[in-house]
């Protein structure tokens, strides 16, 4: 079994929620990748069991720029075979609190076996720790289903 988190970030909010997934899926025993999304191929994606997605989103809950790539693949490509799962940093003040997220949310479902979401509000803090964990489990429990 294999995963990767790819992922962008401009604060380092949801670098921060990169590195905490990585982290407690590495201690599931799960080989883990971390990929910033500026480091990521495209056809990298037939290797994987797993693909955890995290994105900050852009002016009004927009996808930011460099995640289009990655969102039109997965949308071309045959991906059933993924179990998948996105995750995101915002600010709830914005109409559109982590509009990015509910972009890829909605298209993995279609395209992917979509298992988790994840929003967190600006930086991780403590109490959201147990949420990332949460957020690991349905990933791995999804995946058993699937073998």
């Amino acid at each position: 079994m294999k995963a990767a988190i790819i992922y962008t970030s401009v604060t380092g909010n949801t670098s921060t929620l990169a590195e905490i997934i990585h982290d407690k899926m590495e201690k599931r025993d799960i080989v883990t990748d971390l990929i910033p999304i500026e480091d990521f191929h495209p056809s990298l994606l037939q290797q994987y069991d797993i693909v955890a997605v995290g994105t900050y989103s852009w002016d009004n809950g927009d996808l930011p720029m460099e995640m289009e790539d990655l969102f039109e693949t997965f949308e071309t490509e045959e991906l059933k075979h993924l179990t998948t799962g996105v995750f995101g940093t915002g600010d709830s003040f914005y109409p559109y609190y982590c509009g990015a997220v509910d972009l890829f949310r909605d298209m993995l479902f279609v395209h992917t076996n979509l298992a988790v979401t994840l929003k967190v509000e600006l930086t991780p803090q403590d109490d959201d720790l147990n949420r990332c964990e949460k957020f690991c489990d349905r990933l791995t429990q999804e995946l058993a289903v699937v073998y």
